[in-house]
């Protein structure tokens, strides 16, 4: 089961990261993670001046969002009792889950 986890901050995401393989390790799960995925940086430039006139002067903002990626080995049951822990404002948890035949 693989988990990706996009998050703003990094530090609540790291604590999320810290909280899921904890409780992963206490029943006795195969962890792989947390893998770093590179951070998308989602930049906006404006300018300052609402009409127009003036000197050209602009206003740089950006957003990033970091990612880290967890995989479990059990089954969904289990998975379901790991991802019911309080989860940090700002961090989305998505499972999805991968058949092996």
């Amino acid at each position: 089961i693989r988990t990706p986890l996009p998050s703003r901050n990094v530090k609540n995401l790291e604590k999320v990261c810290a909280d899921l393989i904890k409780g992963a390790k206490d029943k006795r799960l195969k962890v792989k993670g947390p893998v770093r995925l590179p951070t998308k940086t989602l930049r906006i430039t404006t300018r300052k001046s609402p009409c127009g006139e003036g000197t050209n002067t602009w206003d740089r903002f950006e957003m990033r969002i970091h990612k880290r990626l967890i995989d479990l080995h059990s089954p969904s049951e289990i998975v379901k009792q790991i991802t019911s822990i309080s989860i940090e404002p700002g961090v989305e948890v998505e499972v999805t889950i991968a058949d092996i035949d």
